[in-house]
C-alpha cells in the first residue's frame, strides 16, 4: 500500500465564525448550513456537539441531521456567554465518518442592554469650610457590564443637582468632585447633597444616578461672644467652693469642638483671687465660684471684668468680636460667723508647783460680725486633769490645783487644754482654741546616790574602785551632770579615798591606801546642775573585803556580814547566831574548833555564804556543801537555841526552821530561810534600801567574827551589853 499523505479538507467543510446578536427574538433562527463534499443525496447524517448543544447551557443550538442547517433556539446574553465553540460531524448511513470533525464558532454580538452601576448608592466626602476653588473632595465611580470595547460601556459623569450656588463640579471622565467657587461656610450650609449621574454611550446612552454627601469641616472662624454686657449675682460670706452664678456666651462654630469651647479669664476686680471661673463643658457657659472666704465686713461687693476666647486660636481671617468682655457684679451677703481665736494654739508657761489660783493667761476670741452686737462666752472643753478654771466672760484661765511633775497628763512637759468660745446668735456658733501650758521644771530635788551600798577590794589599783551613779527626779536642765565629792565636813577622808568624774551621771570612787577589811560609811556630797543647784549629803556604805590575786573579794563570810547593813536586826541576829554556833560550849573544845574554822576560812570558804556584791541571785547562788564539824540537823540547832535562850520573842522576828526538815540542811541555809520569812524585810531579789543611821556604832564591826578565829582566847564580855536576849550567851562565854 502506498503511504497516504495529509488529507486535504474540502473547502465546503470549513465553516467560518458565525455572528449573532444577543437578545435575538426570532426563534428558531437559521444560523448556517454545513455540507460535506462527499454528500450523496440522502446519504449523509450531520450532527454538532459542544456547549449549548449537549453541554451546559443545553438546547440553545440544534442541527437538521439531513440538511445540515444549524438553528438558534433561545435568546443569547453576551454578558453570560460571549461565544460558543462547537464541533460538526458528517457520517454515512452506516455511521462511518465521511469527514473529519470541523469547528463551528458562534460569536454573540453585544447590544447596549446594561445600564451603568455606581459602586455605592451614597458617597461621602469632607472639605474644610473656606476651601479654595479646585480643592478635590472625593471621586464617584460607576461600571457597565456591556462590552468595554464598545460605546455601550463608555461612561460620562455629571452633577444633576447640588442646590443653589453651584459650589462643586465633577470631572465627566473620572468622576472626581472638586470645589468650584469660594465661600464655603459651615455656619451657613454645613452639608451639601449632590445628585450625580453616569451615562454610557459617551453620555448618550443608558444612565444611572447616585447621591454624594459633602460635609464642611469647621474651622475657628467665629469668636465666642457674651450674650449681654453685664451680669449680676450674689454670694454668702465665708462660703468656699460654691458656685455663685453663670455668664452666658454664644459661639457659631461646631458645638463641642475646640473651635467652640470657651475659655474665661477674670481680668480685673479680684486682686486677692477670691473668685475662679471655669467652663461648663456642656453649655459652654462660664461658671463663677468662690475660691477664698469672703468677709462682708471687709468688702460687701465686687465688680469683675471677665473675658472669653476659644481654646483654639482664631483663624487670621476671622473677624474680631465686639462682645469679648463682660462686667460681673457680685454682692456679698452677710451671715453669722463663728468666733475666731486669733492665736491658735496659745502657748504659755507656768512654774511647777504654782499654787491654786495662779493666773495662767487670758485666752479670748473675736467675733467677725462687727455689724452685729453679740456676746461671746467661754468654757473649758477639755481639761483632762481638772487643773484649770476659766472665767466664762473674761476668758481668764487660772490654776485650780497645784501642777506637779510627773503626771500622766503631761506630754513632754506640756499640758493641753481646749477652750470653747460661743456667740449668742441664732443659731449660735462656736470655735475651739487650743491652750498649751508648759509646766516649767523647778529644781526641787537633789540627786540620790544609786545604789547606797557597795563592796570593793581594799587595795589600791585593780579592784579598789567603784562606779557610783545617781538619779534625779527633776527633768533637764535641773538634773545631770551630777557632781560627786567627799564630804567637805570630813577632810580627812581625802587621805584614803578619791572621787573622779566618769560621765555626766557617774563617778569613780577609788582607794588610795590599803584599808583593813570591814564596813565603812563614807559621807558624800552630791549636787545637780539645776538653777539654783540642789545638793545633799548622803552616806555610801562600803564593805571592804579581802582582796584576791585578781583584785576580787575572796572572803565570802565578810561579804555576808558587811551586807547586813542593809537587812533587819532580826535577820542579822540569825546570821550572828549561826556564826556563834561555830564556837564550842566548853573552853576545851573551843581551840580545836577555832583551828578548824580558821582553816576553812583561809582555804575553803563555804558556798552557802552569799556574796552580796552581785545583783540578783537565785538557786544557783545558794548551793551549799556540808562542812565537817558544823551542826547540820535542824533539831541540833533548835536544841542549842533553846539551851542558850536565844529564840527571839518579838512578834515580827523570823521563825526558825521546823525540826521536821530533812537532816543535813546547811546551817547558813537555815538562817537564809529564816531571814526570807521575816515580814519586816523585802524579798532577797529586790533592791535593798539603806538609811543613814548616823556615824559610829554601838556594836563592834562584824569583822570581829573572823578575827575571833585565832589561837588566842576571845573576850565575850561585850555580850552582856547586847540586852536580855543575849544574857544567856553572856553567862556561858563571858
Amino acid at each position: 500500500r502506498q503511504h497516504e499523505g495529509p488529507r486535504r479538507v474540502k473547502r465546503a467543510w470549513v465553516i467560518p465564525p458565525i455572528s449573532v446578536s444577543e437578545n435575538h427574538k426570532r426563534i428558531p433562527h437559521l444560523l448556517v448550513q454545513i455540507k460535506s463534499d462527499k454528500q450523496q443525496p440522502g446519504g449523509v447524517i450531520y450532527s454538532i456537539k459542544g456547549p449549548g448543544v449537549d453541554e451546559e447551557p443545553l438546547g440553545i443550538f440544534s442541527i437538521d441531521k439531513f440538511t445540515g442547517k444549524v438553528f438558534l433556539n433561545a435568546m443569547l446574553d453576551r454578558e453570560e456567554n460571549d461565544r460558543f465553540r462547537l464541533k460538526a460531524f458528517a457520517l454515512d448511513l452506516g455511521g462511518v465518518t465521511l469527514e473529519d470533525p470541523t469547528d463551528l464558532e458562534i460569536i454573540v454580538v453585544d447590544q447596549n442592554d446594561n445600564r451603568p452601576l455606581f459602586q455605592q448608592d451614597v458617597f461621602t466626602g469632607h472639605v474644610v469650610e473656606g476651601a479654595e476653588p479646585g480643592t478635590c473632595v472625593m471621586t464617584v465611580d460607576a461600571t457597565d457590564a456591556d462590552d468595554p470595547d464598545t460605546d455601550n460601556a463608555a461612561l460620562r459623569y455629571s452633577i444633576l443637582e447640588q442646590g443653589a450656588g453651584g459650589m462643586f463640579s465633577i470631572n465627566a471622565t473620572t468622576g472626581e468632585i472638586c470645589t468650584a467657587r469660594p465661600g464655603l461656610d459651615r455656619e451657613t450650609v454645613g452639608v451639601y447633597n449632590l445628585t450625580v449621574q453616569a451615562a454610557d454611550m459617551s453620555g448618550d446612552g443608558l444612565t444611572t444616578t447616585a447621591t454624594a454627601v459633602i460635609y464642611l469641616e469647621d474651622i475657628n472662624d467665629n469668636p465666642p461672644e457674651f450674650t449681654k454686657e453685664e451680669f449680676s449675682m450674689e454670694a454668702e460670706e465665708q462660703a468656699v467652693g460654691v458656685d455663685v452664678g453663670k455668664v452666658f456666651v454664644h459661639d457659631k462654630d461646631l458645638a463641642g469642638s475646640p473651635n467652640w469651647l470657651a475659655k474665661f479669664t477674670i481680668l480685673e476686680g479680684d486682686p486677692e483671687g477670691a473668685f475662679t471661673i471655669r467652663t461648663d463643658p456642656y453649655t459652654n457657659d462660664g461658671v463663677i465660684s468662690v475660691a477664698k472666704p469672703l468677709d462682708h465686713e471687709m468688702r460687701d461687693r465686687f465688680e469683675l471684668t471677665v473675658s472669653v476666647q476659644n481654646e483654639r486660636p482664631l483663624e487670621p481671617t476671622a473677624p474680631a468680636s465686639p462682645r469679648a468682655l463682660a462686667t460681673v457684679r457680685v454682692r456679698v451677703r452677710d451671715v453669722n460667723e463663728a468666733p475666731i481665736f486669733r492665736e491658735n494654739t496659745r502657748r504659755v508657761s507656768v512654774l511647777e508647783g504654782a499654787p491654786p489660783g495662779t493666773a495662767v493667761t487670758t485666752y479670748t476670741a473675736s467675733d467677725p460680725d462687727t455689724h452685729q452686737l453679740q456676746t461671746i462666752t467661754y468654757a473649758l472643753l477639755y481639761d483632762p486633769a481638772d487643773w484649770l478654771q476659766l472665767d466664762p466672760h473674761a476668758g481668764t484661765v487660772r490654776t485650780k490645783r497645784e501642777l506637779l511633775h510627773p503626771s500622766a497628763f503631761l506630754q513632754g512637759g506640756w499640758y493641753i487644754a481646749l477652750v470653747l468660745a460661743r456667740d449668742d446668735a441664732e443659731p449660735p456658733l462656736s470655735a475651739t482654741g487650743t491652750l498649751s501650758i508648759e509646766i516649767l521644771e523647778v529644781n526641787d530635788h537633789a540627786p540620790l546616790l544609786q545604789p547606797p551600798a557597795r563592796v570593793l577590794c581594799g587595795r589600791p589599783g585593780r579592784g579598789g574602785s567603784l562606779l557610783l551613779g545617781a538619779t534625779d527626779d527633776d527633768r533637764p536642765p535641773h538634773g545631770a551632770p551630777f557632781h560627786f565629792q567627799l564630804s567637805p565636813q570630813h577632810p580627812q577622808l581625802a587621805r584614803n579615798w578619791s572621787i573622779t568624774r566618769f560621765n555626766v551621771t557617774h563617778a569613780v570612787l577609788a582607794v588610795l591606801v590599803e584599808l583593813p577589811e570591814g564596813p565603812y560609811s563614807l559621807p558624800l556630797l552630791l549636787r545637780d546642775s539645776g538653777t539654783p543647784p540642789q545638793e545633799q549629803q548622803q552616806l555610801l556604805n562600803i564593805s571592804v573585803c579581802h582582796c584576791g590575786r585578781e583584785g576580787t573579794c575572796e572572803d565570802g563570810v565578810l561579804a555576808a556580814a558587811t551586807a547586813g547593813a542593809g537587812i533587819t536586826l532580826g535577820a542579822l541576829m540569825i546570821i550572828l547566831g549561826s556564826s556563834i554556833l561555830f564556837l564550842p560550849r566548853t573552853r576545851g573544845r573551843r581551840r580545836a574548833l577555832r583551828k578548824g574554822l580558821l582553816r576553812c576560812s583561809r582555804d575553803d570558804m563555804r558556798d552557802n555564804i552569799l556574796n552580796y556584791n552581785e545583783q540578783g541571785g537565785g538557786e544557783e547562788d545558794q548551793v551549799s556543801r556540808t562542812q565537817q564539824g558544823l551542826p547540820n540537823s535542824p533539831s541540833d540547832i533548835e536544841d542549842f537555841i533553846n539551851e542558850v535562850g536565844m529564840r527571839p520573842q518579838h512578834p515580827f522576828s523570823p521563825q526558825l526552821p521546823s525540826p521536821s526538815r530533812a537532816d543535813g540542811a546547811p546551817l547558813s541555809l537555815q538562817g537564809l530561810e529564816a531571814a526570807d520569812s521575816d515580814p519586816s524585810v523585802p524579798p532577797y531579789d529586790t533592791a535593798l534600801i539603806y538609811d543613814y543611821e548616823g556615824s559610829g556604832s554601838v556594836a563592834s564591826p562584824l569583822s570581829s567574827i573572823i578575827s575571833s578565829l585565832t589561837d588566842e582566847d576571845q573576850d565575850y564580855d561585850y555580850l552582856s551589853e547586847w540586852g536580855p536576849r543575849f544574857q544567856r550567851l553572856a553567862d556561858l562565854y563571858g
